[in-house]
């Protein structure tokens, strides 16, 4: 991923293995692209208007035809009592998708993801590694695959 706009291709690429009940954890520092690459998986699922990160509010959430998908960020989480209080932990249901920014902020009470992506900067370009963490952790990144060889 050398650019921004190569981290939108990798988040659409995402979207064509997204079903319900699939949780994603996006890791790395500031500025490596993981809200960017939210923004390319929405754009492809059909998003329009302003897809921020939602850093203050926790969770944005996204009805996709019937599809309910949410996009947390937890980098503000102070301390596993406002994890534990907040009410976050119902969002994580078989229906529903969710993206998780920062999931080492809320450590062991979130439900283990599918796929992992750890972002980074190699120079000036960004890397992502991905994980898979389940069955259907597999499936999705083989959806990744090949979706990513027919851009």
């Amino acid at each position: 991923m050398p650019d921004a706009d190569a981290t939108v291709r990798v988040g659409r690429a995402l979207a064509a293995g997204i079903a319900p009940g699939r949780v994603l954890h996006l890791s790395g520092d500031l500025g490596t692209g993981k809200t960017t690459l939210v923004r390319g998986l929405l754009r492809s699922l059909g998003v329009t208007g302003p897809i921020k990160s939602p850093s203050y509010a926790w969770v944005e959430p996204y009805t996709i035809s019937s599809l309910d998908l949410y996009h947390f960020d937890f980098y503000r989480i102070g301390d596993r009592n406002a994890w534990l209080s907040s009410g976050l932990r119902e969002y994580f249901r078989p229906d529903a998708v969710c993206i998780v920014e920062w999931p080492e902020r809320a450590g062991d009470l979130l439900p283990s993801p599918d796929l992992a992506a750890t972002l980074r900067y190699d120079g000036t370009a960004r890397r992502a590694q991905l994980q898979a963490r389940s069955a259907a952790g597999d499936d999705w990144l083989a959806s990744l695959r090949q979706a990513l060889a027919s851009f």
